[in-house]
């Protein structure tokens, strides 16, 4: 079975992290999260690696969770939805909290939980053409697990606005809002992520790990807002809300709280 990502370091250092399922457009479900929460601990602890860059194989990002993974969670009680969603807190937090600097390489779309993978990054980079939204409110559930680092990155009136519309935005728009550094075309999407490795192995490894810890020091999120958000978003995957909306999406449908024409 192939797996769900692909992990390289090269002679300086670089790991590149890349989600390998380009057929669900890098879609996350539950073996995902799973690897990629042990991809980021195993990097973290290798001393070889100076800078981790995290990307999608193919022209998507991530288009956040997988179709069939959403329906079975949508039939679990919300125990085991708990359970599934301290996965994917964990899944944030480890990316948060790793030592190494870290990059996202946004080489297409991310939307949903994908744009917290971004927020969660330290320096992010997206090709011009990349489109970014939050759905969640549209299935009638909310974007809990990764709002703590959405928050963070862009501020919360921008969060409000971003998260209560589900309106798509571009790249330029994410660049105005700070979720991501710069946007470039597909062409130069390499050159500005080497650009960026070259200034951050110009600087200390110690050094970089002491600067994530002392800016993390001033912030509000800790190990505390995985149990917080876990418990939001179970408690809204099985309401009726929650259940019309995912059920209305897979079905094709429209959910009966849209009245727009």
């Amino acid at each position: 079975m192939e797996k769900s990502y692909t992990t390289t370091i090269d002679e300086r250092g670089i790991a590149y992290l890349t989600i390998n399922r380009p057929e669900k457009c890098n879609a996350f479900d539950d073996v995902l999260i799973s690897d990629l929460i042990g991809q980021f601990i195993a990097l973290d602890d290798n001393s070889s690696v100076r800078v981790v860059v995290l990307s999608g194989e193919g022209k998507t990002f991530s288009s956040g969770a997988d179709l069939a993974w959403m329906k079975s969670m949508a039939e679990f009680n919300e125990a085991n939805n708990l359970k599934d969603s301290l996965k994917l807190a964990e899944l944030m937090f480890q990316l948060y909290k790793m030592r190494k600097p870290t990059i996202a390489k946004i080489n297409g779309d991310a939307f949903g939980g994908a744009i917290g993978l971004i927020a969660c990054c330290d320096i992010a980079i997206s090709v011009i053409e990349a489109q970014f939204s939050f759905s969640e409110v549209k299935l009638g559930i909310i974007p809990a697990v990764i709002s703590p680092y959405i928050i963070e990155a862009i501020g919360a009136r921008q969060a409000k606005r971003v998260f209560l519309t589900a309106e798509k935005f571009s790249a330029f728009d994410a660049f105005r809002m700070g979720l991501v550094h710069d946007c470039v075309s597909q062409d130069d999407l390499h050159k500005s992520i080497e650009k960026n490795i070259k200034r951050l192995l110009s600087g200390g490894p110690v050094a970089h790990c002491e600067i994530k810890q002392l800016v993390h020091s001033f912030s509000d999120i800790d190990e505390s807002v995985k149990e917080k958000t876990a418990k939001i978003i179970a408690r809204l995957r099985v309401s009726s809300e929650g259940q019309e909306g995912i059920s209305a999406f897979l079905e094709k449908r429209i959910p009966e709280w849209n009245t727009t024409d």
